[in-house]
């Protein structure tokens, strides 16, 4: 699926791959990367593609949430949140990744939460980008 017209476009540069370095071209952003202890690496202080990933299907996806929500004038509370989980695991040629996607809307009925998800899930770029490639598990909490 590709968009009709690019509204906004992100950049970052990598330096050095999982232990290098993450660099926005307008300085905003500057990441130490380390390699997880889970894949073979020492840890460390530095971030991951995973974690990366994560953030931003999260923050994502809960963006897609409050549209949901607004459009089905279903009000929610400060306190609406996503977690996101991204593992990473062989496959017969490489790797791949599965999310895990729990979904907090305190003060709304189960029902109304999972239909609330379900269509944020049609609509999250994140969602759109992964769907047919990445097992997503959705969670309403």
């Amino acid at each position: 699926m590709t968009p009709e017209k690019i509204l906004y476009e992100a950049e970052m540069k990598a330096h050095g791959g999982r232990d290098g370095k993450a660099e926005s071209p307008d300085g905003s952003i500057s990441l130490s990367l380390s390699v997880p202890k889970g894949l073979g690496g020492p840890g460390g202080e530095g971030t991951n593609p995973e974690q990366l990933f994560a953030a931003g299907y999260a923050a994502c996806f809960l963006g897609s949430v409050k549209l949901v929500a607004r459009t089905s004038k279903v009000p929610l509370t400060d306190e609406a949140s996503v977690t996101a989980k991204v593992g990473i695991g062989p496959v017969p040629v490489g790797y791949a990744l599965a999310v895990e996607l729990t979904v907090s809307l305190p003060g709304v009925e189960r029902a109304t939460a999972e239909e609330i998800v379900a269509g944020a899930h049609e609509r999250c770029p994140y969602s759109n980008a992964t769907r047919g490639n990445v097992d997503v598990k959705l969670t309403v909490a």
